[in-house]
């Protein structure tokens, strides 16, 4: 599925990532210079201190003020309005429940994990009576307090030329944005169908759904777009597709047609995945939020997932990669149990995550991907877990085994800290976080230089919180590859400061930008 949105706005060049940022939990301790918000804010993505960054006006063209009260510039008249404050279940139909009354609404754009959006009125008196009303009185959606401005666009881009509702087209783009569990037909048909008949589904790096009628996408799109399949993921992002119509020619987990019952199938339709069973971060009925869109169901005939937690990877560099480098590569699409290389098949290593969705997202986002020359391979185990026999010492003088269940840098151990992490493939753009503010971009040019893994061509520092105790940015190099090898040797390295008794966990993840 496809992460990656651009917006028309300068401040929201970036894909959408999650503001919310997650209490530290009970008993936990944090390291020197890591505290609550640096975590968050690297595991979600590239957020730039967006509270800093934008203005909002309390009048129609009175003195602009930040939530600080401090004065800002002032904003010009725009009929898109930018808006904030929005609660984790709102949909696009509820902004234009409260917010018609204002004026007629041609457009609505959605940022999810920022709980965010932008309202296009048909006139700028509309946006006029939003900003001014929101100033003077509180203004509710969905039950929750929202605040306004007007944007610094005079439209918003729509993804496709057919973005239109009223240009007829019956196809809709879905985006699945943090994809933590499978999305298959059958997932998709299940949440869209109670809002209109679906005839035809296909799904590629983006997913497209025909309607019944122009009608039913059209209540479609407002009734679901920005709601969550599951509790905090699969958050789905949609728009009018550019095709008119969808072609399927056989009836599976990729693609079905509702119309033709007759085409191959493989496999029963069934209903929303159950979360599974052995996952570490498993929702409990009192963890379950109110932002789940649909119940899960008790059982699911879907088993095309991954039927072990172990993954078999193969053509691994035989002096470059360890244990611990394979960790921090796969860390990132799931908990990592244990690393064992096998002794009778060289560069081969058996990895056990925490469960066979883990495997799968790594499956999908690792195999085939260069690391120091070499091209991995990464398939499901016939194994079910890796037991720790004939442990041998690799060329790098390392152990051939290493357990990694009880390592803080696990990054999915909770459902609070899983739904923090945004599941992205390999980039040339690294997000770096949990850094102390006194290293510099020479520094951290010198420390690939010394590990001996390519430097980066661009760098990026994102504005600090004053209280704020690390500092975290962007990393471009020149390719993916690159990228991956410095993510790979680098990620979680022990940064040193002088006078200081702990070490800072450099904490490194794919960025959903794809340049800076």
């Amino acid at each position: 599925m496809s992460l990656n949105e651009e917006y028309e706005e300068g401040e929201y060049g970036r894909a959408p990532k999650r503001l919310k940022t997650a209490e530290v939990e009970e008993g936990e301790e944090l390291e020197e210079g890591e505290d609550s918000d640096s975590e968050s804010a690297g595991l979600l993505g590239d957020v730039e201190n967006v509270g800093a960054e934008k203005r909002w006006t309390a009048t129609k063209y009175g003195p602009a003020r930040r939530d600080n009260g401090e004065e800002a510039h002032r904003i010009a008249q725009s009929p898109v309005v930018h808006v904030r404050g929005l609660c984790e279940a709102v949909v696009e139909a509820d902004l234009v429940e409260a917010l018609e009354k204002f004026g007629p609404i041609c457009y609505v754009m959605m940022m999810p994990f920022k709980r965010q959006a932008l309202v296009e009125f048909e006139m700028v008196e509309g946006a006029d009576k939003c900003v001014s009303c929101g100033g003077s009185e509180a203004v509710y959606i969905a039950g929750q307090q929202a605040f306004f401005n007007y944007s610094t666009s005079k439209r918003i881009t729509r993804p496709t030329n057919s973005d239109n509702p009223n240009s007829g087209n019956k196809v809709l783009l879905l985006s699945i944005q943090n994809p933590l569990y499978p999305i298959t037909t059958d997932v998709l048909y299940t949440v869209c169908n109670p809002v209109g008949s679906v005839m035809r589904i296909v799904i590629f790096k983006r997913n497209g759904i025909q309607a019944m009628s122009v009608e039913c996408a059209q209540k479609a799109k407002a009734a679901l777009n920005g709601a969550d399949i599951y509790a905090g993921c699969c958050t789905l992002k949609i728009e009018y597709a550019r095709p008119t119509r969808l072609n399927v020619i056989r009836n599976d987990n990729e693609s079905w047609d509702y119309t033709k019952p007759y085409l191959v199938r493989r496999g029963s339709h069934c209903p929303l995945l159950p979360l599974p069973g052995n996952s570490r971060y498993k929702l409990s009925s009192h963890d379950v939020p109110e932002v789940v869109s649909y119940p899960l169901p008790q059982s699911s005939a879907y088993n095309n997932h991954a039927s072990s937690s172990v993954a078999m990877v193969s053509g691994l560099h035989p002096t470059k990669m360890n244990c611990t480098r394979i960790f921090n590569l796969f860390c990132l699409y799931g908990n990592i149990e244990k690393v064992k290389f096998m002794k009778s098949v060289p560069g081969t290593a058996l990895v056990e995550m925490g469960d066979e969705y883990a495997v799968d997202r790594a499956i999908t986002h690792l195999n085939s991907i260069k690391v120091f020359g070499k091209r991995l391979n990464v398939c499901v185990s016939k194994q079910h877990a890796v037991i720790p026999s004939q442990v041998f010492e690799l060329e790098d003088g390392s152990s051939s085994y290493k357990d990694f269940a009880m390592t803080r840098n696990n990054r999915f151990t909770s459902q609070g800290q899983a739904s923090k992490n945004i599941i992205q493939p390999p980039s040339c753009v690294l997000h770096y976080y949990n850094v102390p503010p006194c290293i510099s971009e020479d520094q951290l040019l010198r420390l690939c230089s010394e590990h001996d893994v390519p430097g980066f061509t661009k760098f990026k520092m994102f504005d600090a919180k004053p209280s704020s105790k690390t500092i975290s940015g962007l990393l471009e190099f020149d390719s993916k590859t690159h990228a991956v090898e410095v993510l790979t040797v680098l990620n979680h390295y022990q940064i040193r400061i002088p006078n200081g008794s702990n070490p800072y966990t450099l904490k490194l993840c794919f960025s959903t930008s794809s340049h800076l």
